[in-house]
């Protein structure tokens, strides 16, 4: 498998950031790393050994991201402005500082075929993912969301002052009546899957409050849920990955969505 590491100097962050690429072609997917997570957890956890066989084959390629959680949604600071305006500045470098490459690169191993990212991430990653897809899904695939929460209530209490409430998908989706965005959401995949057993009882009522608001925005997802053996741990993701991924790439054949 090639695998490369990578550093941007960004200029929203103000310091060096992170990240790895595995693969040589195929569809990039881009992924978050949970809670206070690194660029290398991902790698180090087993999903990137979940996905070796679509990574070999050359129809996936991984870019695994460094996070800034604990200076955003699990940081002390009683600032809460500060914090979420930290969290945007994270998100213009994956948008403005990250995409850019992962375009060049793609394009470049895919014989100049561009095509689009899927978003990925488990819990805390799924948070992020799901979020950047409402946020921008004119340069995504899609998301694949896995044993996430969808609002702010965890980290911020009830506050939905500033940009709080434009990074709470729960509180800003049943708002969105922009038909140009919700047009772009209704043509992209999106993927939500949530165990029903230990530590999964936060996520799951989420997923659930999310399904209720995607079907009355009448955007189409796949939310799927796991039994009550299923809980949240890198066991199950890892499974849950290979299922997910084996599927969005079937549908690639026939359906490529650039």
């Amino acid at each position: 498998m090639r695998i490369s590491y990578h550093s941007i100097d960004s200029r929203y962050l103000d310091r060096p950031m992170e990240h790895k690429r595995y693969g040589h072609a195929g569809r990039p997917m881009v992924v978050f790393p949970t809670s206070k997570g690194r660029f290398f957890q991902f790698e180090d956890s087993g999903g990137v050994a979940a996905l070796s066989e679509f990574i070999e084959a050359g129809r996936i390629q991984l870019w695994t991201l460094d996070g800034i959680d604990w200076e955003t949604f699990f940081s002390t600071e009683p600032d809460l402005q500060a914090r979420i305006g930290r969290h945007d500045e994270y998100f213009r470098y994956v948008r403005d500082e990250v995409f850019p490459q992962i375009a060049e690169e793609a394009k470049t191993s895919n014989a100049g075929k561009q095509l689009r990212p899927i978003m990925a991430g488990c819990s805390m990653g799924a948070f992020h993912a799901s979020n950047f897809v409402f946020h921008y899904p004119e340069l995504v695939s899609g998301a694949i969301a896995l044993s996430g929460v969808y609002s702010t209530r965890d980290f911020f209490g009830p506050a939905l002052d500033g940009g709080i409430y434009f990074n709470s998908p729960l509180d800003y989706l049943p708002g969105l009546n922009d038909g140009a965005v919700l047009a772009r959401l209704r043509a992209i995949r999106l993927i939500f899957c949530c165990g029903q057993g230990a530590w999964e009882e936060r996520m799951l009522a989420e997923t659930r409050e999310l399904e209720q608001v995607l079907r009355e925005k009448d955007i189409p997802a796949w939310v799927d849920y796991w039994g009550t053996d299923v809980s949240h741990d890198w066991p199950w993701w890892q499974r849950q990955l290979q299922y997910f991924v084996g599927h969005w790439l079937d549908a690639d054949t026939r359906d490529p969505r650039g």
